[in-house]
């Protein structure tokens, strides 16, 4: 099969000329100068510069012309960057370019591709493999003497790409290194127990005897080093590790979406949820019963980062669970969290009177405990007593007292809010309110002249007054102590950068309208598109929508024992509560997310 190459040996653009081999450094500036991509009161530091890439000739050529800062002599305006260096020289050399994507490579059949050594020395990363083809990224487009190599050895169709230097060399270094540290600790294991390898449900019972499999070799510490590093950097709020019979999966939970990111085998997962056992100070001989803990650690700009542990004994090991708790995203301010001004300015007159219960519901994940924490956080004047008890802690802050409940020793919610009550607290902070018990600490806490916060799971904000009645707490009381309700959910936002205007269609009004709304004129919609910065999803980041229902006095007297929940929710309608559904359409129309996100999160119309 003859391989079509890239770039021919020669290649004149605009008068200059790029030899094949190796890039050097003042070929790539005059090509760079001829495409006028340097802004003329920079083109004299190029030519500064030259002298001294001489000596620097290991380091390439696009990494030293970034150095430089050099301001862009075409539109967009700015700093020509290293990614933006790279898409010209793709461009000139008629190469695609990719910017890589570690979530999408799938490490361990790529590295089987090359040596570590060959890849290093042609400057050149597999990618992608399957029956047909090979995507291999390279920092070298005019130097490909080793295509021919590698086409022999695969017999595939070879797909060559052009990627960020630094990128490249950094995902080789790490890529092979971790490859190579499970090949190592998959050897190490094995050799220590060879009842490790597969164990079975019937097994499992007998695991917490094997005792420590190498939890401290240094082939697991480095790949459990990587794991945090790597998830961190991806902007994961979740670490999965799962057991499996043949190759134990690990992924990330990024933007609430899970992505598959390595594989490695059973043994040696069993010895990386040893590791992160330790790291979290937990029983490592128990594997039959589920454990929690905590890790507290630096990201790579040095800032401190909390993990909450979770371990689960299923039929092929221990699957651990870790998500990841960044103080920049716990503690963030209401205009950050996605809150309207009109939304802000009544959750800020809910929460800052002097007593009484208020509430934030939706389901497992929809962003409660960060609305609570930045709530909290900013009404923690040094003249206010702050106190929560929580079932786990999800975040240490100074700012406030905070209370772990354990059920070993019978310190539940109510016996935490009940002490609590005794610590002369201003504002209480209950994790959850599970049962009747807890509700009637809530309410004795209120009426005694205390702020509570706390969190419900029922779909919306009028529901959560009927859930307050199921578990058994008088009307009465709910209706005097109850200040308000906010009901929120978490949606991908669009990216900025590639997202595509589109007009609004009948259908789409009808799915997400509210009952009897007209479509209005001119309103368009976006749609995901994909590209480099949003890893082809179409989406970057998330955002809350709110339901926001303030116990108002008239809506005080329809709280009754045999209330009509269908009535109460019209009537708040009528007192101006904007619905989920209302908060989602105004966050389609300002371009920030789409109907099937929106639609994907909301309780199903009535």
């Amino acid at each position: 099969m003859e391989q079509r190459q890239p770039a021919e040996t020669t290649m004149a653009l605009a008068g200059a000329a790029l030899p094949r081999g190796r890039l050097v450094f003042e070929r790539v500036a005059t090509a760079l100068l001829a495409d006028e991509m340097v802004a003329p009161n920079d083109r004299e530091r190029i030519q500064f510069s030259a002298g001294g890439a001489r000596n620097a000739s290991e380091v390439h050529p696009l990494v030293l012309l970034s150095n430089l800062k050099l301001h862009a002599g075409q539109p967009p305006a700015g700093e020509l960057g290293l990614e933006r260096l790279t898409e010209w020289l793709a461009t000139r050399v008629g190469m695609r370019y990719l910017r890589i994507d570690p979530t999408r490579v799938d490490v361990a059949s790529v590295t089987g591709v090359v040596s570590h050594a060959y890849a290093r020395r042609h400057r050149i990363l597999p990618l992608a493999l399957d029956a047909e083809r090979v995507l291999i990224a390279t920092s070298e487009p005019l130097a490909l003497d080793w295509l021919a190599d590698v086409q022999h050895l695969t017999r595939r169709r070879i797909d060559v790409v052009l990627s960020n230097p630094l990128d490249l060399h950094r995902y080789t270094m790490e890529f092979f290194g971790v490859t190579r540290s499970v090949r190592g600790a998959h050897g190490d294991v094995r050799s220590t127990d060879s009842n490790v390898g597969l164990p079975s449900f019937e097994q499992l019972v007998e695991l917490g005897r094997t005792g420590d499999v190498n939890a401290d070799d240094q082939h697991i510490v480095h790949i459990v080093d990587w794991l945090l590093q790597y998830a961190y950097e991806q902007r994961a709020s979740d670490i999965h590790l799962e057991p499996r019979r043949d190759m134990g999966r690990m992924r990330f939970r990024i933007d609430g979406v899970l992505h598959k990111v390595f594989e490695v085998p059973p043994a040696v997962m069993t010895a990386v949820v040893s590791r992160i056992k330790v790291l979290g100070r937990m029983d490592l001989a128990e594997r039959r019963r589920p454990q929690d803990g905590r890790i507290k650690t630096r990201s790579p700009g040095g800032r401190e980062v909390e993990m909450r542990l979770s371990t689960m004994p299923t039929a092929f090991g221990e699957k651990c669970v870790m998500r990841i708790f960044d103080p920049d995203a716990a503690f963030k301010s209401i205009d950050q969290l996605g809150f309207s001004p009109e939304e802000a300015a009544g959750w800020n007159a809910l929460v800052e009177r002097p007593h009484g219960i208020v509430l934030v519901t939706g389901p497992t994940g929809s962003g409660k405990t960060t609305t609570l924490y930045s709530t909290l956080k900013r009404l923690a004047t040094p003249d206010v007593n702050v106190c929560s008890v929580e079932d786990p802690i999800e975040m240490i802050s100074p700012e406030f007292n905070q209370m772990q409940v354990q059920q070993n020793i019978d310190l539940d919610f109510a016996a935490g809010v009940r002490t609590l009550l005794r610590q002369d607290p201003d504002i209480i902070m209950i994790g959850e309110i599970r049962d009747l018990e807890t509700a009637q600490m809530a309410v004795q806490a209120s009426l005694t002249g205390h702020l509570v916060l706390s969190t419900l799971h029922t779909n919306d904000a009028p529901s959560a007054i009927t859930r307050l009645l199921d578990l058994g707490v008088p009307h009465y009381l709910v209706a005097s102590t109850l200040n308000g309700v906010l009901a929120q959910r978490l949606v991908r936002t669009l990216c900025p950068h590639c997202k595509r205007p589109q007009a609004l269609s009948e259908t789409d009004w009808a799915a997400i309208r509210e009952p009897g709304e007209a479509l209005p004129e001119h309103v368009h919609t976006h749609v995901p598109v994909g590209c480099l910065e949003c890893r082809r999803t179409g989406f970057l980041g998330r955002v809350g929508l709110y339901e926001l229902l303030p116990v108002t006095p008239r809506l005080r007297t329809l709280i009754r024992a045999d209330m009509d929940l269908a009535g109460f929710s019209h009537a708040a309608r009528g007192e101006g509560l904007r619905t989920l559904r209302r908060a989602g359409l105004e966050k389609v129309a300002l371009g920030l997310t789409t109907i099937e996100e929106v639609l994907s999160v909301l309780p199903p119309k009535e």
